[in-house]
């Protein structure tokens, strides 16, 4: 018994060392998040010349937003003849013919519907292989969820006139937020990352990740860095270490907006953070160590390593809130000095910088709305505490190598609250098993909370009390999102 006690403090203890450590790196990027407000960036003249650019399209099955994305890319104000656009079509389904109809609309335009024989590496490989035919000096890609501005390529390739700039990313801004409490706390967490994050590490020349979408890459950066690879789940922060680590330098525009539609059901928000949080953990053991071995100044390496291990956190809360049942136990029955407890009061501190980061964010990005800042933020911390079980399987299987393919996010084109999700086709039909543990810990939990409140204990009543509502909401959202036959 005293054995397993012990392991039960160090496993906490180490877990939530690792979240105070993390949360160390965000009250840096908080900090130069705010001295970059005070800067003004300044307004670059467009080229004499535009140069030509490939705007790359990757799409499977998506036949509820590819025409509002064609329609989109189409608007794009850039000289038609500096302007080629490909269509990289995997589908399978009636996109394809839904393509074929929208591309007849646009015959002023060079844009191309490419197919490949098979899916082989996904995204990287419908990228890879666009990237072969494209005539384009630069590279910009949009997923099929995006509604770029039409001044985005204007925006954007006037910063190109540095040689050493081998990519330009842009603020993601989102379609449906106001669709559902869970797009509003899904807009939180990303207002986080594209405000204080982006901005905080590329104001320091710290490495940044291209995200997949609503970017411009130079071609030979891509070329340089080795190509699209597909050995991870997530090939745009694959390519982004590659492309840094050989020099190239990246740029962070928050003031260029590209909007998106935000995944309005759980099963879709879950199929997405799976891919991250795993591909995360895929490009963390690819990286990790040649960034360390790396001539970088040990302030970059130490927010790469936050950077690169940012998923790690959900095994962290996953460990530790496993850990605390026993340990609330060994309180109750004085099986523990009184200072194990004491030496946790310490991590209040990441509490605090944690709700700086999303308060500062949520101040510019608007998520939560209304000023509902105090109401939405504590659900969402607990909405991702009960993703950690979810999440830390995907963290666990990029740890130790176990493939899985690239799964995409299903789209559903819903802006307006009265527009429905439950007849979209994409919908996954299997309710994974996990999602039954999320309820059974959302339980587990609960009990413990209310046995902590018997007990007269209340050190643990709010962690626990946030476990109970984080697991339960996610076993309900989950459950009523598969799409059952």
């Amino acid at each position: 018994m005293k054995l397993l006690l012990i392991l039960c403090v160090v496993l906490y203890g180490l877990s939530m060392l690792f979240i105070l450590l993390y949360s160390l790196a965000q009250a840096h990027l908080l900090y130069r998040f705010r001295l970059f407000l005070r800067q003004k960036r300044p307004t670059l003249p467009a080229p004499k010349v535009w140069p030509l650019v490939t705007v790359q399209l990757p799409v499977y099955n998506e036949k509820y937003v590819v025409e509002r994305l064609i329609d989109a890319v189409a608007a794009l104000d850039y000289p038609a003849d500096k302007l080629e656009i490909q269509l990289l079509d995997d589908s399978d389904d009636e996109t394809t013919a839904l393509i074929q109809q929208k591309v007849q609309q646009y015959l002023h335009l060079n844009l191309q519907h490419i197919q490949r024989q098979d899916r082989s590496g996904f995204k990287a490989g419908a990228l890879k292989y666009g990237l072969e035919l494209a005539k384009g000096e630069f590279i910009a890609i949009f997923d099929a969820d995006f509604v770029p501005d039409p001044l985005f390529l204007k925006k954007t390739i006037p910063y190109f006139a540095d040689a050493k700039l081998g990519m330009v990313q842009t603020r993601w801004a989102h379609l449906n937020k106001e669709y559902s409490v869970l797009t509003r706390l899904q807009a939180l967490a990303l207002d986080a990352h594209f405000f204080v994050e982006q901005v905080g590490r590329n104001s320091q020349q710290a490495f940044i990740n291209f995200n997949g979408t609503g970017g411009v890459w130079r071609k030979t950066t891509i070329l340089d860095a080795g190509n699209w690879q597909d050995d991870t789940l997530t090939e745009d922060l694959d390519l982004s270490y590659r492309a840094q680590l050989k020099g190239w330098q990246f740029l962070y525009l928050p003031e260029v907006e590209s909007r998106a539609e935000l995944p309005p059901v759980m099963s879709a928000l879950k199929s997405q953070q799976f891919r991250w949080t795993k591909g995360g953990a895929e490009s963390a053991v690819k990286h990790l160590g040649t960034v360390l071995r790396s001539e970088k100044p040990l302030q970059t390496k130490y927010h790469a390593l936050a950077h690169l291990l940012n998923s790690s956190v959900f095994v962290a809360v996953l460990v530790a809130s496993l850990a605390s049942v026993p340990l609330l136990w060994a309180k109750v029955h004085y099986l523990l000095p009184v200072q194990a407890f004491q030496a946790a009061a310490v991590m209040l501190f990441s509490f605090i910088v944690i709700s700086l980061v999303y308060f500062q964010a949520d101040a510019f990005g608007k998520a939560s709305g209304r000023g509902s800042f105090l109401l939405y933020f504590p659900l969402f911390l607990s909405m991702s505490m009960g993703l950690a079980l979810h999440n830390a399987v995907a963290v666990w299987e990029g740890w130790t190598g176990r493939k899985s393919p690239f799964i995409r996010t299903p789209k559903f084109n819903l802006e307006g609250r009265q527009q429905r999700w439950q007849d979209n086709f994409y919908r996954s039909l299997k309710i994974p098993f996990t999602t039954y543990l999320e309820g059974l810990l959302g339980l587990l939990f609960l009990g413990v909370a209310a046995w902590g409140v018997v007990q007269k204990e209340y050190s643990l009543l709010i962690f626990h009390s946030m476990l109970a509502l984080g697991y339960l909401l996610v076993f309900y959202y989950s459950f009523q999102s598969y799409r059952r036959i």
